[in-house]
């Protein structure tokens, strides 16, 4: 098979190309035939040794794809084999991710993709669809799972929603009931937010962006997903209810956080870091339920018509799909195998 490998931490260009054997799966593991790979920070931050330093002397990166299961490992049932899948976390403290034509992760890894979804859907899942299901669940007095209604009446702010991350805040709380805010910077990543669903899309850098956000929300918002707490703190905190809670992703821009103690102790703010590493697996398996259900209700349709632009590159140009990443391109970024695309190029219709 084919696969992208890197032996040494750094740029784009360690990238390599390569044949490897066709992987095995071992217990409790299975083989999927990959279609598609997304492409997200954390894996060209793993690459070039800013996230973590190198465990293994070769790694095939990517956390997040989609494909067909077409071998499984023991204690798997066989009836797996045949089924379309996304994965999620295959790199995670592993050195064989989804940027190869096949690839093995635990069985739990791979989740059931409707016939109704594409491979581009599924592929979309993963780091930015986990992170926002877990965003949407840590507040003090919110719930712990995602379903229709599980959010009605609360006010998410999704910080960023032209973001892969946004994108999946705002159509995961808005299928979930809630009334969703968006802050963005320009008419561009307005119409993104908006076809993703939000509510109200607010442009940070004009006019007064707390008073408009108070006009929505005269209460404060319920749940702040933020991806640039330091740039963000002072407006997070202005609208921010009482007992809400700021559940931060990233730190987007690197600005230090200043807090002051007197005014969140006032606001009994909630803080919540989360990264998917160490949510801990009944986190995630959690919200690896919750996100498959919004996928077979149809909540989380991807492409430039809802909000989330795709932008393809081959297999052989991976680092081609690190720079456009790197470089602050809006969308999502893949590769693409061409040998199993069956329904990769459909999205789901928004049924809400």
């Amino acid at each position: 098979m084919k696969a992208i490998i890197y032996r040494h931490n750094g740029g784009p260009d360690v990238l390599q190309l390569v044949d490897r054997d066709l992987p095995t799966p071992g217990p409790g593991e299975v083989r999927v035939r990959v279609a598609v790979s997304g492409v997200n920070p954390t894996d060209w931050q793993a690459r070039s040794g800013a996230a973590h330093p190198k465990h293994f002397l070769e790694v095939t990166p990517h956390l997040d794809g989609a494909g067909t299961i077409d071998a499984v490992g023991e204690g798997i049932d066989q009836s797996r084999v045949g089924q379309r899948v996304w994965v999620f976390m295959a790199a995670a403290g592993r050195p064989t991710g989804t940027a190869a034509e096949f690839t093995v992760v635990p069985a739990e890894r791979a989740v059931p993709l409707p016939d109704e979804a594409g491979f581009d859907v599924g592929a979309s899942l993963g780091v930015p669809a986990l992170t926002a299901h877990r965003a949407l669940t840590v507040a003090e007095d919110g719930p712990r799972r995602l379903r229709p209604g599980a959010l009605d009446g609360k006010v998410v702010l999704a910080a960023g929603g032209a973001g892969a991350v946004g994108h999946a805040v705002i159509q995961l709380a808005r299928w979930a009931g809630a009334t969703v805010i968006s802050t963005i910077s320009g008419p561009e990543k307005a119409r993104l937010a908006t076809a993703a669903g939000a509510h109200h899309v607010i442009n940070y850098r004009e006019g007064d962006p707390a008073a408009e956000i108070r006009k929505l929300a005269p209460d404060g918002v319920d749940i702040v997903a933020e991806v640039a707490l330091g740039a963000n703190l002072a407006l997070d905190l202005a609208v921010l209810r009482t007992r809400g809670t700021i559940s931060t992703y990233a730190n987007d821009g690197g600005k230090p956080v200043e807090l002051d103690v007197l005014q969140n102790m006032v606001l009994n703010t909630h803080f919540q870091f989360l990264v998917l590493y160490t949510a801990g697996p009944e986190a995630r398996a959690a919200a690896a339920e919750d996100v498959a259900a919004a996928v077979r209700a149809g909540a989380l349709p991807v492409g430039e018509e809802h909000g989330l632009p795709l932008v393809r590159f081959p297999l052989e140009h991976t680092a081609d799909a690190h720079r456009a990443l790197e470089s602050g391109a809006v969308g999502k970024s893949w590769w693409t195998s061409h040998r199993d695309v069956r329904g990769h190029r459909r999205s789901l219709p928004r049924r809400w």
